[in-house]
């Protein structure tokens, strides 16, 4: 995801310095190099070494070191780095920043950057509501500097508010979306995710296997790619991805109705989740009690989600997903004519690693034409990544223009 960047991790002083340690950790194995610079108040908090041992990088403290013989500190990191994180970042430096004061590593660091700086608040909540410290980040954004605006909750200093430094994962988000290329701007992206759960009665239900990871994965990787949003969620034990407008719902009726009340303003609709084509006719009231005799339910079709958004599309661009257990490809193209999708994403998930509740997948993509891109193995990170940029291609070429 970060293989070949190069990210400058500013950590300043506050109690919240021991989160920059966990957000080292997620940007390197992201494959970023990282290259720690720390405040002297920093180091009140959490040791150079820490940070050396995780990033296997010299960690910067002093203005006057220098990196190697021929190279001003400063200036090289502000040169190598693709992104400035500054991660807790206090009032104090940030209204350094604001104020083109540069007197020491960190600071003078970012003033001499060309490269993208997200900066992650943490301060007391008196601190953070200061009109002048609003004054300074309302200046640093005009500028283009991006912020991870801080969580809510009770404090170090015992306070209850805003100014909790954001969680790692969030803020390694952000870092992620900071560094990637905005080719779905403009576009709004409604995705479905997850499995549906059919009722038997208020204790049982008819379900599947499905995880969701799949279609957050896409919809995390769409938002990173400029694209607004919204996510259509079955049951999953999944959190609510950062900064996606996320409808959590119960049964396949329920994902219809949220579908079709979302259909109009999206202009690419990817229907990822596993919806269930069956529901009890009946919902007993109460618990069904074991009894000697047999039991069958009877079962009723659930509306077909991806055909009625086929059937509505217009020029939006659809794309669905076909997971078969025999007769991959005759199963997915019939399922891509049947719904008039542009692309079906298929997989045999009685595949090793194709399956469900892992993080891996093996897919083909299939289109309307009769082409079909078989791929390998991939994460369902490096796959979704992959998928829109063959929704960016089908956009680009002017197959779909958008409602």
């Amino acid at each position: 995801m970060l293989n070949g960047k190069e990210i400058v991790l500013g950590v300043t002083g506050g109690i919240a310095a021991y989160k920059a340690v966990e957000l080292l950790r997620l940007l390197t194995k992201a494959g970023a190099t990282v290259h720690v610079v720390m405040t002297r108040s920093a180091m009140e908090f959490v040791t150079p070494l820490t940070f050396q041992t995780l990033s296997m990088n010299p960690v910067v403290t002093d203005l006057f070191n220098l990196i190697s013989e021929r190279e001003i500190g400063h200036i090289a990191l502000a040169d190598r780095a693709d992104l400035v994180i500054i991660a807790p970042a206090t009032a104090n430096v940030i209204g350094k920043i604001a104020n083109g004061i540069a007197d020491d590593m960190l600071t003078t660091t970012v003033m001499a950057t060309k490269s993208p700086v997200l900066i992650a608040p943490a301060m007391n909540v008196n601190m953070y509501q200061n009109p002048l410290y609003r004054e300074n980040e309302a200046k640093l954004k005009r500028f283009g500097y991006r912020f991870v605006e801080p969580a809510s909750g009770l404090l170090a200093c015992g306070w209850e508010g805003e100014g909790k430094l954001q969680e790692p994962a969030v803020i390694f988000e952000e870092a992620v979306a900071a560094l990637t290329v905005k080719d779905l701007a403009g576009e709004r992206v409604l995705v479905t995710a997850g499995p549906t759960r059919e009722e038997i009665d208020p204790v049982r239900y008819i379900s599947n296997y499905s995880s969701g990871k799949m279609g957050y994965a896409i919809a995390r990787a769409a938002r990173r790619r400029g694209a607004e949003v919204t996510l259509v969620a079955g049951p999953t034990c999944l959190a609510d991805p950062w900064g996606i407008e996320t409808v959590r719902v119960t049964s396949a009726a329920e994902m219809y109705e949220a579908v079709l009340a979302r259909l109009e303003r999206s202009t690419v609709v990817i229907k990822a989740a596993a919806v269930a084509d069956y529901r009890p006719k009946c919902k007993a009231p109460g618990k069904i009690k074991k009894t000697d005799a047999a039991m069958a339910v009877e079962l009723e079709k659930n509306p077909d989600i991806l055909r009625e958004v086929g059937a509505r599309k217009g020029a939006r661009l659809v794309v669905g997903f076909a997971a078969e257990t025999g007769e991959l490809v005759a199963n997915a193209r019939k399922k891509l004519l049947d719904k008039q999708v542009d692309l079906m994403v298929a997989n045999d998930v009685s595949q090793a690693g194709a399956g469900f509740h892992v993080d891996t997948n093996i897919a083909k993509f299939l289109y309307p034409d009769g082409r079909i891109e078989e791929l390998p193995l991939m994460g369902k990170n490096e796959l979704a990544d992959l998928l829109l940029d063959r929704v960016t291609a089908l956009r680009q070429t002017g197959a779909k223009a958008g409602p």
